[in-house]
């Protein structure tokens, strides 16, 4: 019988040499389609069923610090503890050992291994049983992220997804999946958060011991789950150690030192660090970043946590305490403490965000608000002595009252009548206004109720937030932003309480203030820093507060009752201050440097020695009465809310400064800088917002905010 063989086989005619040309172009053609249409088939495949994400996106969110310490973590949707994780936060010995236990060959196969599936086959047939498993870590993703039976249409289903993922991501990405999905028993996913349950700590530093548990736990993770089978737990260990040894991944001696450490029994609680600002954080993530960076320091955090709960165990009356730190210059929140009894009762009430009555705090922003109006020096006159002001008669907290003393006197000793005074000639309605624009929220006892002179003891709600982002504000020489709570994110827009040399008088009044018993400042122990502070107790002894900053930092301190419920004989300067004090040594140290007095400041010893105007303080009462055939001063240019034109921006030139009313002299006063002598005539710098004050003779002022806007 002779074998024909097909032309394309036989070759040419003359010598059978192989396939004609014709034919082998025909074979590349059709293999060329052929490829072309598998690889066709693939992309629309790929398009049709894309890969489902669902699982590795629905990871736990968590709050870290300014330096990526992870401060708290919230469960994902489906209750897990699914921890976001990158490869450069995981051990890379640990990676090291996870890839020759699970996955050789991982940067070299396309997602599958065929080398691993033709063993697995051939030992399947030897032996009648599976000796090693095929399974990739790609295909272990794509099975974590699909989660099915295990069957075979699954299997192949698997290795289609394999090849998906591998087609679509890099490597280092594929691992990241893993290192986030992979079961560690219970609801714990991913190796940092098995890492922190089982070990306490991040999975960037690991033993060798732990780095091999975490690589046995996924294979079997409710049966090997330390804390239920810590025997079978320990078992898997050594298994992978004892291979790993065999396979030259780590030495005898490694293998040997692993085998001895302990398994851990019990899963460790994950960390919970300021969980009220946590939560506050979580809730505004609208954009469901899995990572909030903060901008609080890990350390100092740490650290005020512990005092916070060592000196509430103080307490008898069952009261609570918030504080809040700041660092100056970037208004970056290093320190938050919203309560410092979390699991107790209204534990979960976030303290430092709740509005309260601020006692005496206030008073401050009324002096600095007085001085940038030129109503007042720190060296200014002031009687404080019954007075009336309508139905409202003030008193001091001692019930007495201390004469004529200076303005600095008057706010080292928080005395109310010169307080009052001075708010009825600056206005409530322009103190609150002030706070309001600078981003505070007030609330006031009825609803619609307008700002009244009550407000310079307490009569208003403001939280610790807001009230110590207005002390921020003095330190920076009267300018106020939002604080910030997360790295990265823009500040709002500034907004001005009052000038420079307003800010600087307050910063040397309040830092010469008497500190609380015990503490001494130049007296036999020389401090690290100087502190300038306030304190408060509001009406009923319900809130104690100490609000007080150094050149870097300011603190806030408020103590009472969760619900507000009074405390009698519990003072701001008895609770809050010495508390203040203890969390100013937990910073670090800044130095006890002076700050240079800032451009339009009086510098004088006494009241003799300022303008006759400035000497002794005339309420309200006394001006109208000794005044009644003279009106105040009022601007008529620029008149309130003006814009005016400059027609080069480059070479201004100079406005009239006009002003009707007012016994003479009068005086101008410029963004808180005094013109030179009875000038009524301006030259601005630029384009811009500004603020004319006019003074008179008795102290009476007005006040213009005007726009400079260039014309082209």
């Amino acid at each position: 019988m002779k074998l024909v063989l097909p032309p394309f086989l036989r070759g040419k005619e003359s010598g059978g040499d192989g396939p004609p040309a014709n034919s082998r172009r025909s074979a590349w053609i059709v293999a060329g389609f052929s490829a072309l249409g598998l690889v066709l088939a693939l992309a629309v495949a790929d398009r049709l069923t894309p890969l489902e994400r669902s699982r590795a996106d629905d990871r736990s969110v968590i709050v870290a610090a300014a330096d990526g310490t992870l401060l708290r973590t919230f469960i994902s949707h489906d209750g897990a503890w699914r921890l976001p994780v990158k490869l450069d936060q995981v051990d890379e010995r640990y990676v090291q050992l996870l890839l020759a236990w699970e996955d050789q060959r991982f940067r070299d196969h396309p997602g599958v291994d065929p080398i691993a599936i033709l063993r697995a086959a051939y030992q399947m047939a030897a032996k009648a049983r599976v000796v090693s498993g095929a399974s990739t870590i790609t295909m272990q993703v794509a099975r974590l992220m699909e989660p099915r039976e295990r069957t075979l249409p699954a299997k192949l289903l698997q290795m289609t997804r394999a090849l998906q993922i591998d087609w679509h991501l890099q490597k280092k990405e594929i691992l990241e999946l893993y290192l986030t999905l992979a079961p560690y028993g219970g609801n714990l996913e991913g190796v940092r958060a098995a890492s922190f349950a089982w070990f306490g700590k991040e999975p960037k530093r690991l033993t060798i011991g732990e780095a091999a548990l975490l690589v046995a736990l996924p294979q079997s993770p409710e049966r090997r789950r330390p804390d239920r089978h810590p025997d079978i737990a320990k078992a898997a260990r050594d298994r992978v150690i004892a291979t790993l040894a065999e396979r030259g991944a780590i030495t005898a001696r490694e293998a040997l030192e692993a085998t001895q450490e302990p398994i851990p029994t019990r899963r460790q609680r994950f960390p919970f660090h300021a969980p009220h600002l946590a939560q506050d954080l979580l809730a505004r993530n609208a954009t469901a970043e899995p990572v909030i960076v903060s901008t609080l320091d890990a350390n100092v955090q740490t650290k005020l946590e512990d005092l916070g709960h060592r000196e509430r165990a103080y307490f008898d009356d069952d009261a609570n305490l918030a504080v809040i730190v700041v660092e100056n210059s970037t208004r970056n929140v290093i320190a938050y403490l919203g309560g410092a009894n979390f699991w107790g009762q209204s534990g979960q009430v976030d303290l430092a965000n709740a509005a309260r009555s601020p006692g005496s705090t206030l008073k401050p922003f009324i002096y600095g608000i007085a001085f940038d109006d030129l109503v007042v020096h720190p060296q200014t006159l002031i009687d404080d002595k019954p007075t009336a002001f309508g139905d409202y008669e003030p008193r001091n907290f001692d019930r007495g009252f201390q004469g004529t003393v200076t303005i600095t006197a008057a706010l080292q000793q928080s005395l109310n009548v010169p307080a009052v005074a001075l708010l009825d000639r600056i206005s409530p309605l322009r103190l609150a206004s002030t706070m309001r624009n600078a981003g505070a929220e007030l609330t006031f006892p009825k609803k619609g109720a307008l700002p009244s002179l009550p407000m310079a003891l307490g009569g208003v709600g403001i939280s610790l937030r807001d009230l110590t982002m207005l002390y921020v504000g003095i330190p920076n020489a009267g300018e106020v932003r939002p604080l910030r709570f997360v790295k990265g994110v823009i500040e709002g827009e500034p907004h001005r309480l009052f000038g420079a040399p307003a800010a600087w008088y307050l910063s040397n009044i309040l830092k010469t203030a008497n500190l609380p018993d015990g503490w001494s400042m130049g007296q036999g122990i020389e401090r690290a820093r100087e502190i300038a502070f306030k304190t408060g107790t509001s009406y009923g002894y319900r809130d104690a507060w100490s609000i007080g900053f150094s050149h870097h930092y300011t603190a806030g301190i408020w103590v009472g009752r969760a619900d507000g419920s009074t405390r009698v004989g519990h003072i701001g300067r008895n609770d809050a201050a010495p508390l203040l004090m203890k969390v100013f040594d937990l910073l670090p140290q800044e130095g006890r440097a002076p700050d240079p007095a800032p451009d339009g400041a009086y510098l004088v010893q006494n009241a003799e020695q300022l303008p006759r105007a400035l000497q002794r303080f005339r309420p309200n009462s006394k001006l109208v009465a000794g005044l009644k055939r003279i009106q105040p001063p009022r601007i008529s240019f620029p008149p309130n809310g003006a814009v005016v034109s400059l027609v080069d921006p480059k070479k201004p030139q100079a406005l009239p400064l006009k002003a009707q009313g007012g016994r003479a002299p009068l005086r101008w006063v410029i963004n808180g800088a005094p013109l030179s002598g009875s000038d009524s005539w301006w030259t601005p710098d630029g384009a811009g917002f500004a603020r004319v004050t006019v003074v008179d003779a008795d102290g009476r002022s007005d006040t213009s905010q005007i726009r400079l806007k260039a014309e082209n």
